[in-house]
């Protein structure tokens, strides 16, 4: 069969250049932060493309434009959509034609709000009669988009989404429950290659090896995204971004503690070739994680939980067993962090139920396997203050975290043991977040669990026990209980109270500990009772991580003391300096406990953990911070020890500040001198911008300081 075509001569309609209106769509889509001359744009929401022509449009032309991403774009999986000009195409994705001038064609292209994020192609086919050409328009990078109502991450409040998806700087809070440090860090999602370095972890996940098509299908879904993100930004189980370490030295990389932001440790991973970086501990793999999802258009925030359990059989019960002598033994896997930091995003929860929308605990520190992968969440927020442990993803295990009874036992021996008095409601403190649009601290307890020892509290841990208990039958190999009781009898058998001991005591810090100095310390006990009593008091220093393990033993003491009828007497000992400078590790932290025990009794421990405060930094910027103008940052900083230091590295960055961080060496600094470096910066960003500064040695790890700027626009 011949087709003979008509003698109407058709030309076929040539592009001569495609303009994505890259300022206008920019400014419109909230993507005007980002490092990259490409169309970066949100979904549900229309963006502008001008077409300049170097033909004329026939009557009858017919334009088809094709929205593809991934590597085998299909309709059925919703990476592949196929629009005609104003018509409604069933995939969400539509094109109108606007009225332009001669010789250019502009189009407004809508993306519906569950539209795949990813890079995209966008193609256009036009029919001019018998003839059909097709043209590459260009690529587009699609993200989550807060600002759309009918997306699964909208967030209502403007001051909230500029807070948890425009802001690149910000503060992690770490330390202790009585004394919290604010550490700043650097997420720099806008900064040049993050946004196609978290798109890179996308397809460097497990999932996306096993089906990539698939796997991108399925990233439309926040739940999915954060998942996905959760496994990616540690390396245990594919090639992830950031190595996790807890013990030894960091000689074969970077100690997480010198880390100040995102951006250095995600360029590392990207230029080298996906090796994962070393070493992060949970703070670090938190700040990566919100700079990530942040960067695809997530709503995220970093949490920090003080007191925090490592319930490893997720029985809500913290085992802690000391001997004698009162130093820690290591019979349990379950421990108690001094803090550990986590993320939430913000996003509803269509496989849960409205109840539980709003905000999602996410967890990349690798601690425990969530389906065969070092992964953690979403959990709702809801679903754990609820008690509703149940629920996906790993509630349980958060649940746990913030709300595990603490229990500290004697061990005399395999067959004897004694659980002596502490603090069984330590657990789960002053969970905090940084503030919207301040530098201050929220305090966000109230959305993990009801006021401690409420009755409405009481009735969601027994909830989770029981949910636990129905969970874990047959199941939970560590813990070994008699058959034929409930696991909430057993529990409440468990922790029955330990004998009230008749003494209290009080471990108190006579001055503020800082490095180089020695630490002068008091116990003071009193006799609740009138009888007389002798006490044995066993006093020990630990230095230890974070995570309360202890690395080294720095000091031990005995001391006998006899207190009369309601008596207080007080023990007054010192850390020296040279007791414990070769003994600490990096995070600068010293566990004190004191068992005491009567001879007719309840033996009592009392503990204290100490942080070593840094010596003072301050940092002074010398003029006018304004856009493309060079200005000059002062650092001083003394040398708190009593001995010469050398080998110092200043290090110093800031998104908007410094392209790359800047080093400067510190050749040698005299016992307790001051010291002073200045340097340059040419601010590239307007807008509140953060300067980060640590300085790195290795007899007292790194002193860090920042400072807030604010960046006026080039005149």
């Amino acid at each position: 069969m011949f087709l003979i075509s008509s003698p109407c001569v058709f030309l076929a309609l040539k592009i001569a250049s495609v303009n994505w209106q890259s300022k206008l769509n920019k400014a419109a889509h909230h993507t005007s932060d980002y490092s990259s001359t490409e169309a970066i744009l949100r979904r549900g929401q229309a963006f502008n493309i001008t077409l300049n022509l170097q033909t004329t449009v026939q009557s009858g032309d017919n334009f088809t434009f094709i929205a593809s991403t991934g590597p085998s774009p299909a309709e059925s999986q919703q990476t592949k959509a196929i629009f005609n000009l104003s018509e409604e195409s069933a995939s969400g994705w539509n094109a109108t034609q606007e009225p332009s001038e001669p010789g250019c064609m502009n189009f407004t292209i809508f993306s519906p709000a569950n539209a795949v994020i990813g890079r995209y192609k966008l193609k256009l086919q036009i029919v001019s009669g018998n003839k059909v050409s097709s043209t590459l328009l260009g690529q587009f990078v699609l993200l989550f988009n807060p600002w759309c109502p009918n997306d699964d991450v909208y967030m209502a409040n403007e001051k909230e989404r500029q807070e948890y998806v425009l802001n690149d700087s910000g503060i992690i809070f770490q330390g202790l429950e009585k004394y919290i440090q604010q550490e700043a860090w650097n997420y720099g999602q806008f900064e040049e290659d993050i946004l196609d370095i978290s798109l890179a972890i996308l397809d460097r996940s497990l999932n996306h090896h096993q089906d990539p098509a698939v796997d991108v299908s399925n990233r439309n879904n926040p739940i999915y995204v954060s998942r996905v993100i959760s496994a990616m930004v540690n390396s245990n189980d594919e090639k992830g971004v950031v190595q996790g370490k807890w013990n030894g030295k960091y000689c074969s990389g970077t100690s997480p503690l010198q880390w100040s932001g995102s951006v250095t440790i995600l360029r590392k991973w990207y230029r080298g070739r996906y090796k994962p970086v070393r070493y992060g501990q949970c703070w670090v793999f938190a700040g990566v994680m919100c700079t990530v999802l942040r960067s695809l258009g997530i709503p995220t925030r970093v949490i920090t939980n003080f007191n925090s359990a490592h319930d490893r059989n997720i029985n809500l019960s913290i085992d802690k067993y000391i001997d004698i002598s009162g130093k820690t033994l290591h019979l349990t896997e379950d421990s108690v962090w001094n803090f550990h930091v986590w993320n939430e995003s913000w996003f509803i929860r269509r496989d849960l139920g409205s109840f539980y929308d709003g905000w999602q605990v996410l967890d990349a520190t690798p601690q425990e396997r969530s389906k065969g992968i070092y992964q953690c969440g979403p959990a709702s927020t809801r679903a754990i203050k609820e008690g509703d442990v149940n629920l996906d993803y790993d509630s349980s295990f958060v649940f746990a975290a913030v709300n595990a009874d603490y229990i500290t036992w004697i061990h005399y021996s395999n067959k004897r043991k004694e659980r002596i008095y502490s603090d069984t409601r330590k657990i789960g403190k002053f969970i905090s977040t940084k503030a919207v649009g301040t530098n201050s601290r929220v305090d966000i307890t109230a959305n993990y669990k009801y006021p401690e020892g409420s009755l409405k509290e009481r009735q969601v841990y027994k909830k989770a026990l029981k949910l636990l208990g129905v969970r874990s039958t047959g199941k939970r190999t560590k813990i070994t209980r008699p058959r034929r009781r409930s696991a909430v009898a057993w529990r409440q058998n468990m922790t029955q109270p330990a004998q009230n001991p008749s003494i209290s005591g009080k471990l108190i810090l006579d001055a503020s500990p800082v490095i180089g100095q020695d630490i002068l310390l008091t116990l003071a006990l009193r006799n609740l009772i009138s009888d007389f009593k002798t006490i044995k008091v066993k006093l020990r220093a630990s230095a230890i991580l974070y995570t309360r393990k202890p690395k080294a033993e720095i000091l031990q003491l005995s001391r006998s003391i006899k207190l009369g009828s309601e008596e207080v007497k007080e023990i007054s000992f010192k850390i020296s300096y040279s007791q414990y400078k070769n003994s600490l590790m990096d995070d600068r932290k010293i566990l004190v406990t004191a068992l005491c025990e009567i001879k007719q009794g309840a033996s009592l421990l009392v503990e204290k953990d100490i942080v070593l405060q840094d010596p003072l930094l301050t940092i002074k910027v010398l003029g006018p911070t304004v856009v493309h103008k060079a200005v000059n940052v002062q650092v001083t900083f003394t040398n708190p020890l009593s001995e010469v230091v050398t080998d110092c590295v200043l290090r110093a960055e800031g998104s908007g500040l410094l392209k790359e961080q800047l080093r400067i060496n510190v050749a040698r600094m005299a016992p307790m001198e001051s010291s002073t470096v200045q340097f340059e910066i040419i601010p590239y960003k307007s807008g509140t911008r953060q300067l980060q500064v640590d300085l790195v040695c290795i007899p007292f790890s790194d002193i860090k300081g920042f400072v807030m700027l604010d960046v006026a626009p080039a005149h």
